[in-house]
């Protein structure tokens, strides 16, 4: 079965990033279709499976662990499993960036305590 999800029906209300979660799909993945301003970004989180990025348009400063590294239109990246992680726009223009779950529902942990949740269906 083709199954086609509009983007409307997974666009982040008062955001232009989209988010799909492949399970009521049947797909094994899910992602952020990320579309973020310069300074943009999520705080450090971290999952339970590995996440890969690849930004299609601009420049992404990318914490994973302790480390910092910058990944710029065409480059891919990619975090283990409960390692925390977390990225910001460093560019002047717009970031677009796929965020690539391997694992059909999401399920992330914030590193701050008070913002602190765990997504899943």
């Amino acid at each position: 079965m083709t199954t086609v999800v509009p983007a409307d029906a997974i666009r982040i209300e008062g955001s232009r990033t989209l988010r799909f979660e492949g399970e009521p799909h049947g797909s094994g993945v899910s992602f952020f279709l990320v579309t973020n301003d310069p300074g943009q970004g999520p705080g450090l989180h971290r999952h339970p499976y590995s996440e890969t990025w690849n930004v299609l348009d601009g420049e992404a400063t990318i914490r994973i662990g302790d480390e910092t590294v910058v990944a710029r239109t065409g480059d891919t990246a990619v975090v283990g499993p409960d390692t925390w992680h977390g990225f910001t726009n460093s560019g002047t223009g717009a970031l677009r960036m796929m965020c690539i779950h391997a694992s059909g529902t999401m399920i992330q942990q914030n590193l701050t305590p008070q913002h602190e949740t765990q997504e899943s269906r």
